[in-house]
This record gives C-alpha cells, structure tokens and sequence, in this order.
C-alpha cells in the first residue's frame, strides 16, 4: 500500500451561504495538487433546493478535474447531511418519505450510504440525517432537524461491510454529524455518540470523517484496545462558527500512520493556507 491522500471537506452549503470565492480555492486546490479521493461529509445544499444540488453537482465535477496529466484522477464518496434532507415531505415517517433525499439521489448520489474501496482503504458512508424522525428527537427544540442519528441496523450493515475488508487496509467511515463535543458550540450533532464510538471501534476503524459543526478539529479517541482518530472538517460557507475562517482538512493515510492537517481560508491571499498538522500511529 502507497500513500492515500484524501481531501476532506464539508458543510458546503450552496445556496445563499456559499462563497463563490472559497469553493474556486477548493477546486484550485483539489486540480493542482491532486487527490486519491474526495470526502464530502454532508450539507452540499442549504435548503435541499433543485438549484442548489446543481450546483454542488458542478462543484463535484470540478474538483475531480486534476491540472495536470500526472495528477490522478480522484474517486470521490459523499453523504448527506441535515440541510440535504426535505424533511418537511415526512416528518417522523409521515407523508411522502420517497421525497426526503428525491434532489439529493437525482444531483449527488443515488447511494445515501455508499462504500468505496482504493489500494489498501475501505471508506463506508453512514448516512445520520435522518430529517424529523422519531430516534433524533430530544427535548430541546433547537435540535428538530438538526440532530442526527444511527439505528443499530445501519451499524450492523457498516460492520457487514468492513468485515470484508482485507487485512491491513485502513478503514474510514464517512459520516455527517460530530461524534465529538465541538470546542465552541460545546454540543455533540450526533445522538448516542459515545455508543456509536464504541460500535466503530469494536469494527476497528481507524478514521472518521465528519463535519456538521462548523468548526475543524481533530480527536483521538480512547477505546478499550484501540484508537479512532476524528477529523471534523470546518465549513467552506459564510456559516462558520464564532467568526472563524472556513476550514477543510487533507488527510494522508499511510501504511504506519494517518496524518491530518487543516488547511485555514486566507481572504488576503484567496486561499486555503496551511494550519495545523497532527499525525497519528496506526
């Protein structure tokens, strides 16, 4: 196994949000430097609107379009996040439930979980916007449509999938809620979020991909045996948190290690320049 880069971004937000000069950076980026895969952790539209899907659609396009000849050309795996979902066609499972991700299927992807395999890792999509449902309800009305959630049917799908990996391949989910407290919302996007840790560690993944909450981190986890890292990438939006520059994260997975380092908008110089740089044993 070589390296794998992997150009992690989320909480895109096109619509009345999007940066047209933030997601130029982005392609720019992706085209020059080239990228085995493209992660897209949720919310590629503000409003699940037809314009906005089209967009985001044009913008997948682009950045898999490397500059050079000697670039390769990068696979790319999304799932949706909260903003994608039009929840409002079926609140709790009533109404017309075939609407809730009808643009999202017919401009991003049909798969709203899927996998994807490259020379030596397995990414799997979990798809935690469920929209209204009953299992992402608490008592804080703030969280109706924001929260997400897994059912255990869905990580029993995710375990079936790694199963089948082979043997010293890294494996990542790709998911859209934080699992992680963020430092500034001091909130966690997804429900059950010490149980779900606990489920992927015991399937021995090594990373997650999130975004939701608008802000970058980086996390390693302690579970009983092993480790996850966490990269939650910021949002490329005018939505980021408490005035910080929007952020995404380049990955690198290697056969002894996974690096993560966050790439920090730079309006000055309208780019993403370098920020910090962790790196973690695998």
């Amino acid at each position: 196994m070589g390296d794998v880069r992997v150009l992690h971004v989320s909480d895109l937000h096109f619509g009345w949000p999007a940066i047209p000069e933030q997601a130029d950076a982005v392609e720019a980026l992706a085209q020059q430097e080239g990228f085995d895969v493209i992660a897209v952790s949720g919310d590629l539209a503000q409003r699940a609107r037809a314009g906005e899907f089209q967009r985001a659609a044009i913008f997948l396009r682009d950045l898999r379009r490397p500059a050079r000849s000697d670039l390769p050309r990068p696979a790319l795996i999304t799932v949706p996040g909260n903003h994608d979902v039009a929840w409002w066609f079926a609140p709790l499972g009533v109404g017309a439930t075939d609407r809730l991700y009808e643009k999202y299927r017919r401009y991003i992807s049909p798969e709203l979980e899927p996998e994807l395999h490259v020379p030596g890792v397995t990414f799997v999509g979990l798809n935690t916007a469920a929209g209204v449902d009953w299992h992402t309800l608490t008592w804080n009305p703030r969280d109706l449509s924001v929260k997400g959630g897994l059912h255990r049917g869905q990580l029993t799908r995710a375990a079936a999938a790694l199963a089948r990996v082979p043997a010293g391949d890294a494996r990542v989910i790709v998911m859209h809620h934080n699992p992680m407290r963020g430092e500034l919302s001091g909130r966690r996007g997804l429900l059950r979020s010490e149980r779900v840790l606990d489920a992927l560690a015991a399937m021995h993944v090594d990373l997650i991909l999130c975004g939701h909450d608008h802000q970058e981190a980086i996390h390693f986890v302690e579970r009983t045996g092993r480790g996850l890292i966490v990269s939650t990438a910021g949002t490329i939006s005018s939505r980021s948190r408490g005035g910080r520059p929007s952020a995404l994260n380049i990955v690198t997975i290697r056969p002894d290690s996974i690096e993560i380092a966050t790439r920090i908008w730079a309006p000055e110089r309208g780019a993403f320049e370098p920020g910090p740089v962790k790196c973690f044993a695998r």
